[in-house]
């Protein structure tokens, strides 16, 4: 799950080496702590949260094929 999160952001920002991932384990699922570039924020959330969005789309999808739902939360 991490490697498509990290894959797929990784392909957005400007400053892919600066992209982390923290996998925490709850009750309801899996969430997935995204961290980047300060810089790199505006892109990953996009205008009114579009891209966000998109992620958590794609990310749900995938948890799905895994088995697993997982959540993703952009941590500043």
């Amino acid at each position: 799950m991490e490697e498509v999160l990290e894959y797929v952001v990784k392909a957005i920002v400007e400053n892919p080496d600066k992209v982390s991932i923290e996998r925490v384990e709850t009750d309801r699922g899996t969430i997935l702590e995204l961290r980047v570039d300060p810089e790199d924020l505006g892109r990953v959330i996009g205008r009114q949260g579009r891209i966000a969005k998109a992620i958590r789309t794609v990310m749900k999808a995938a948890g799905s094929k895994f088995g697993e739902r997982a959540m993703v939360e952009i941590v500043e």
